[in-house]
């Protein structure tokens, strides 16, 4: 690491521009910038190198971080030299930065002295192409978070600030309207990152990831840092103050000079289908828009594969990303081997394609502990391949008591009620027909149905993380009235609170954004979503059928937040968990 002499005798050289950058930056980051200057000069190594495209901005990025040096108090080394890599030459920098490098830029030993590095304590920092970089290595992979697959035009989009307590974010308001080239990547990095900014897809073209398009995420790795932003193609982008000011703090969180919280959100870990540790009949399959560029494929009738690090125990869901030009089939989940306990079984359709995706999933059942298997059944010739899969438990989730779902209890069926009560709103003729958008994936259901539809719907409700469910009262002796004991029992058996009332992926992320912005929300004690279930009127997180009765123009979740199939069905409620896990509940009175 650096001398503390040479670090200090810079420290009087910075204070007059620390001094000046305060007056520039936003209130917010006042406070922060005060205590910056009590913190310990250091050193940051940039690398520029291409092999591929190269970026005319790459000088104006370099002068861009020589200047957030002054600024900073950190020193630029900046080199195209792949030399540079070692154990003892990285040990003199805290961070490493990776400016719009592209293609393979490091050899194998190169490649094991940054790997050392950052596991061992380093801080890493990708810019835009960073993410064209090193397909073929998978720790690169990880490090970067996600490999670009294509861009539109460069244009004008609005990004979205999802967390603002990151020192690289928390000058930004919660939209930002700017120009830059806008990626696609390969695979949603969510599940393994901490992310920070997002694509509106509605306001540009081009965008090929949904409602939930990351685009600037942090995360851990090893004892180290890592933080990735795909803004900064642009020359302009390196004179543009906020984007600076976002590239400052990236550094100065990956030097571990800025505290910030980067862990990945709880959830199952994502298995790359092609690490199996024994099989019959696969191999490892090339497919570029593939993760890590692989798939599991020449999948047969029958033959199977075995990972003998993941345990089926506990096991209550299987997701996978799959593609399929031949005959489509089954994925079965078996523990322990090709003929041991069956958990569950998932259909594969034909995609078109080998590099055409979509994401399956299905519910598990049944107790066991072994080594998950996977066995394979269909036609004749070629099934289908196997991009990634998570095996998951069923998730503990924190219920938080400001966070309310309104559920309305006035829904009929001629098998409990008697005859169909409300779901014909509109002159619509039940079952198949109801006067909604989206079809209930419990096709139309029954408000007294208590161990069966509605102990559903609170299980669910559990799942989102609102601590409270509100449901409708009219008056003694009304429908809801003989109904709201049997409604407010389910809801307490899955640990949320009872109450009654008297009488798109971006467009929920923005009414949540908005409610919880202080400058558009103010600081609310509770946050109510209206509603779980209403699907004649306003809007409904209540899971809805993937695939509707055909002939009545009903609409999916399909490509919410990344999601397709049946896995997008509940993509509003697991994006209320998310929600609710970052709205602070006020203390209890």
């Amino acid at each position: 690491m650096s001398s503390p002499t040479r670090r200090a005798a810079r420290r009087g050289l910075t204070a007059l521009a620390l001094t000046l950058s305060c007056a520039l930056a936003a209130p917010a980051a006042t406070a922060q910038a005060d205590q910056d200057d009590a913190q310990a000069a250091f050193d940051v190594l940039v690398f520029s190198r291409t092999a591929g495209f190269r970026h005319d901005s790459i000088p104006a990025g370099i002068d861009a971080l020589r200047a957030l040096g002054t600024q900073g108090d950190f020193t630029v080394t900046a080199t195209e030299n792949p030399a540079a890599f070692t154990p003892a030459n990285l040990a003199s920098y805290e961070a490493v930065v990776f400016l719009n490098t592209t293609g393979n830029v490091l050899d194998d030993t190169q490649q094991s002295a940054l790997e050392s590095y950052v596991d061992g304590g380093g801080g890493f920092v990708g810019v835009h192409a960073a993410a064209d970089t090193e397909y073929d290595w998978p720790y690169y992979g990880r490090l970067v978070g996600a490999y670009f697959k294509s861009h539109p035009a460069v244009q004008q989009a609005t990004v979205r600030t999802e967390d603002r307590t990151h020192p690289a974010t928390a000058h930004l308001g919660a939209t930002w309207t700017r120009t830059d080239e806008w990626y696609n990547y390969r695979t949603n990095p969510r599940p393994g990152v901490r992310v920070l900014q997002t694509l509106d897809e509605s306001t540009y073209g081009g965008g090929e990831m949904g409602a939930d398009h990351p685009i600037t995420w942090c995360h851990t790795q090893g004892k180290g840092r890592a933080f990735y932003t795909g803004l900064g193609h642009t020359a302009e982008s390196y004179g543009d103050p906020a984007f600076r000011t976002l590239l400052l703090g990236a550094v100065r969180y990956a030097a571990g000079q800025a505290p910030a919280d980067c862990s990945a959100p709880s959830g199952p870990a994502q298995v790359e289908a092609e690490s199996f540790s024994s099989g019959s009949g696969v191999q490892i399959a090339a497919h570029a828009p593939a993760s890590g560029g692989r798939t599991l494929g020449y999948i047969d009738n029958g033959d199977w594969a075995a990972y003998s690090s993941v345990s089926t125990a506990g096991a209550r869901s299987f997701t996978a990303r799959v593609s399929s030009a031949g005959a489509g089939g089954t994925v079965e989940i078996r523990s322990g081997s090709a003929t041991g306990t069956l958990l569950g079984s998932v259909r594969v359709p034909v995609t078109g394609g080998w590099e055409t995706f979509t994401t399956v999933s299905t519910a598990l059942t049944g107790t066991a502990s072994g080594p998950l298997v996977l066995r394979f059944t269909g036609g004749s010739g070629a099934l289908f391949d196997i991009d990634t899969f998570t095996l998951s438990t069923q998730p503990t989730t924190t219920l938080n008591p400001s966070v309310h779902l309104f559920h309305y209890p006035w829904y009929g069926s001629p098998a409990v009620n008697g005859g169909w009560r409300h779901w014909q709103q509109g002159g619509h003729t039940p079952p198949d027909a109801v006067g909604a958008d989206f079809y209930p994936a419990l096709s139309p259901c029954d408000s007294g149905d208590f161990t069966g539809a509605v102990a559903q719907h609170m299980k669910w409700a559990a799942r989102s993380g609102a601590g409270v469910v509100v449901t409708s009262w009219w008056g003694r002796g009304s429908y809801e009235d003989r109904l709201a004991r049997g409604i407010l029992d389910a809801a307490q058996k899955e640990g949320v609170s009872p109450d009654t009332w008297s009488t798109d992926g971006a467009a929920y992320d923005r009414q949540w954004t908005n409610a919880l912005d202080p400058a558009i929300g103010g600081s609310p004690t509770w946050v109510s979503v209206t509603s779980f279930n209403e699907w004649h009127e306003g809007s409904s997180i209540e899971p809805a059928d993937s695939t509707p009765p055909a002939g009545h123009g009903y609409r999916t979740y399909d490509g919410a937040y990344g999601r397709t199939g049946p896995a997008a069905e509940t993509a509003y409620l697991d994006r209320t968990a998310h929600w609710a896990a970052r709205f602070p509940a006020p203390a209890r009175r």
